[in-house]
């Protein structure tokens, strides 16, 4: 059908509108990438464009230890976290998806309920320092290992699924394991893939759990890495790049910090974005 002059100008005001949300969101990312590629940061104002371009900020900041530990901390948290966190609740979901599981409507109602009411801060803590959990990497992944919302998502993506297959499978001997990790989990990989982004960015974001249960230098993770650098304006972990006669400006060093904690992330985020609309809308359908 040909659009008529009203609704051109409703599309064109469309794509105005988002190109500048879209740019709003993209100007503070590479305002800071322009910051850590500049050797004149201070003088840079709002520019886009570096005036006087540099990587000294990434060689310095590359020299330092403490960022190759905190990153190997988080790297290890999003991986082994994202492993065990996408593993446990698809196993729960499969079983709450199933009708005939006893009392199911109990452990859904009982699992429901964590999403309003929780433990608390303080006897959280307790409990990590009780298990003997403090410094450990191991206090920072599972604590989490349950989303109560991701679960009811996947679950309800499960129940979509065809119980004839199932079924089938069963008659040739199957066993539930078996049907989970053979046919299950193979055609839910859209929920599969949507969920294992979700808890990658949210262990890679995550810095109050590790604030609270990582004392040890030792255990840092790049998020409180980044914390420490900027928010609480510590410049004792870049002492060695800042007194470097041919040091880059204090302001670069600090947005070559922020862009490497992001960077990470933003590569991954492509490879799963095509899964996002079918794994939430599918899973969302029943409740």
């Amino acid at each position: 059908m040909k659009m008529t002059w009203p609704e051109k100008i409703f599309q064109l005001l469309l794509v105005l509108g988002l190109s500048l949300m879209c740019l709003t969101m993209l100007y503070p990312f590479l305002h800071q990438l322009t910051l850590s590629l500049s050797a004149d940061a201070p003088r840079l104002g709002i520019s886009l464009i570096p005036k006087k371009f540099a990587v000294s900020a990434y060689s310095e900041l590359f020299k330092t230890k403490e960022i190759w530990t905190a990153l190997y901390n988080s790297v290890f948290r999003t991986v082994i976290g994202t492993i065990m966190m996408v593993a446990i609740m698809s196993a729960a979901a499969y079983a709450l998806s199933k009708r005939g599981l006893p009392h199911r409507k109990f452990y859904t109602m009982f699992i429901v309920i964590t999403m309003f009411f929780s433990g608390g801060l303080l006897p959280t803590y307790l409990l990590v320092q009780n298990l003997g959990l403090l410094d450990s990497r191991w206090a920072l992944i599972l604590p989490c290992l349950v989303n109560t919302f991701w679960l009811i998502i996947i679950r309800n993506f499960f129940m979509e699924l065809s119980e004839e297959i199932e079924e089938s499978a069963k008659i040739d001997g199957a066993n539930d394991i078996r049907i989970f990790v053979g046919i299950v989990l193979p055609v839910s990989m859209p929920i599969i893939a949507t969920m294992t982004l979700f808890c990658a960015v949210f262990h890679w974001n995550a810095w109050f759990d590790a604030l609270l249960y990582a004392q040890d230098q030792k255990q840092i993770v790049l998020q409180i890495y980044l914390r420490r650098l900027i928010v609480s304006q510590d410049d004792s972990m870049l002492t060695s790049a800042l007194m470097s006669i041919s040091a880059p400006p204090k302001e670069s060093l600090k947005a070559a910090v922020l862009v490497f904690t992001t960077l990470p992330i933003l590569l991954v985020y492509p490879f799963l974005q095509k899964y996002f609309t079918k794994g939430i809308l599918v899973g969302s359908v029943k409740g």
